[in-house]
C-alpha cells in the first residue's frame, strides 16, 4: 500500500491535469469545455481509461503488456464478424469477445508466469500475432453493425426525469451519488486508518483533496448535463470498472499480492505469495480488459478494421507513467492511471481544437511522458536522500 508520500504524488498530478484543462480552455477560446466536447472526450479516450486500468496492475507488478492494441484489434474483428457474418445478437457477440480477449490473456500469462518468458519479449510477440490474425480475419473493413451495439459508446443514459435549470436531470443525479460515495468512501477509509493506528494525511491536505475532487465531479457533471445527450453510457461501463479495481487493488488479498511482487519479488515469495498464479491472472485480466476496449473502440467507430489499436498499449503505458506509476514497480494507483488518461485525452482534444499537425501532437505527448517519469525519479532520489 502507498502512504502519504504516495498521496502527495497524486494531488500533483491531479493539480496538473487541472493546469492543462485551465491551459486549453484558455488557449482554445473557450471551446475545450464546451459540453459536447467534454461528452466527446469521454467517448474518444474511455478505451484509454480501460486500458489503463488494466495496465497499472501489470506494472505495479514490474511486468509490460506491448500486446494490447493488436488484442483490441482482434477482439473487435471478433465481435463485428460474429454480428454481420455469423448472425449473432450484440449481447452474445460482445461476451464471446470479452472470452476471447481473456483467453489471449491467459496464452500469454501462461507463458510468462509458468515457463518464465519477460512479459516484454510474450507481449511482443502477441503484439505481432495478434495484429497478424486480425488482418488475416477482418481483411477489409466490416460496418454495418447493430444501432444497439453502436450505442454502447455513442449512446447516452436515457432523461426520463427532464430538466432543471437547462441541466440533465439524470445526469445531475448520477453526478450527486457519486459525489456522495466518494465523501462516504474517504471518510470510512481515513477512518480505518485511524481504527488501525496507521499514519493519515494532515487534516487540511485531506480537505483540500476531497475539495477538489468534489468540485471536479460537480463541474464534469453540471458540464455533462448542459450537453445534447447528457451522460454518454460508456462513463457509466468506466466508472464501475473504476469503484471495481479500486477496490480490488486496495481491498482484497489479490491486491495486496500485487503490490508485494511489485516492490519485492523475492520477499513477496517468501511471505508465501504464488507469485505465478498471481502473475498468470494479471494477464488474464489485462486481456479480459483488453476486450472490453476492443467492444467499446468498435461500438465507437461502428465498423471493425485490420489496423485498428494501432499505438493503443502506448497511450494506455503512457496514462499510467503519467499518473505516478513508478518504473520499477510496487507503486500505482487506478486513480492516478485514470487522471494520466484524461490528461493525454486532454492534450489530445486541446491540440486538435488548435489545430496541431498530429506529427507535433505525438512529440507533445512524448516530452509530457518524459517529464513525468523524470519528475517522478527525482522525487525518489530526493526522498532517498532525505
Amino acid at each position: 500500500m502507498q502512504g502519504v508520500g504516495g498521496s502527495m504524488r497524486q494531488y500533483g498530478i491531479l493539480g496538473a491535469l487541472i493546469v492543462i484543462v485551465l491551459l486549453f480552455q484558455v488557449l482554445t477560446d473557450g471551446k475545450l469545455l464546451m459540453p459536447n466536447n467534454v461528452a466527446s472526450l469521454i467517448q474518444q479516450n474511455a478505451y484509454v481509461m480501460i486500458l489503463a486500468i488494466g495496465m497499472v496492475m501489470v506494472i505495479v507488478a514490474g511486468h509490460i503488456d506491448l500486446s494490447v492494441g493488436s488484442v483490441v484489434a482482434f477482439v473487435g474483428g471478433i465481435v463485428a464478424l460474429s454480428m454481420k457474418d455469423a448472425g449473432i445478437p450484440w449481447l452474445l457477440a460482445v461476451l464471446i469477445g470479452l472470452a476471447v480477449g481473456a483467453a489471449v490473456g491467459a496464452w500469454q500469462g501462461y507463458w510468462i508466469a509458468y515457463v518464465g518468458i519477460p512479459a516484454f519479449i510474450v507481449t511482443l510477440a502477441g503484439m505481432l500475432v495478434f495484429r497478424g490474425l486480425t488482418i488475416v480475419i477482418v481483411g477489409e473493413t466490416v460496418a454495418g453493425l447493430p444501432a444497439t451495439f453502436v450505442n454502447i459508446t455513442n449512446g447516452s443514459v436515457p432523461n426520463k426525469l427532464g430538466y432543471l435549470a437547462n441541466g440533465d436531470v439524470v445526469t445531475l443525479l448520477i453526478g450527486g451519488v457519486a459525489i456522495a460515495a466518494i465523501i462516504f468512501s474517504q471518510f470510512r477509509a481515513r477512518a480505518a486508518l485511524r481504527k488501525h493506528q496507521l499514519s493519515t494525511e494532515p487534516v487540511g491536505l485531506f480537505a483540500v483533496k476531497l475539495t477538489l475532487i468534489v468540485g471536479l465531479i460537480g463541474a464534469l457533471t453540471w458540464v455533462l448535463s448542459q450537453s445534447a445527450k447528457g451522460t454518454p453510457l460508456v462513463l457509466v461501463v468506466v466508472g464501475v470498472l473504476i469503484l471495481a479495481y479500486t477496490f480490488l487493488m486496495g481491498r482484497t488479498v489479490f491486491g495486496r499480492h500485487i503490490y508485494a511482487i511489485g516492490g519485492n519479488q523475492a520477499a513477496a515469495i517468501l511471505s508465501g505469495v504464488n507469485t505465478k498464479k498471481t502473475n498468470f491472472w494479471i494477464f488474464v485480466n489485462m486481456g479480459f480488459l483488453a476486450g472490453v476496449a476492443g467492444v467499446v473502440m468498435t461500438s465507437r467507430a461502428g465498423a471493425a478494421t485490420a489496423a485498428a489499436g494501432a499505438n493503443f498499449e502506448l497511450d494506455a503505458i503512457a496514462a499510467c507513467f503519467i499518473g505516478g506509476a513508478a518504473v520499477t514497480g510496487g507503486v500505482g494507483r487506478i486513480s492516478g492511471a485514470i487522471i494520466g488518461a484524461l490528461i493525454m485525452g486532454v492534450l489530445n482534444m486541446g491540440l486538435s481544437i488548435m489545430s496541431v499537425d498530429t506529427a507535433w501532437q505525438q512529440a507533445i505527448k512524448g516530452l509530457v511522458l518524459l517529464v513525468a517519469v523524470a519528475f517522478d525519479l527525482v522525487n525518489k532520489r530526493r526522498a532517498g536522500t532525505r
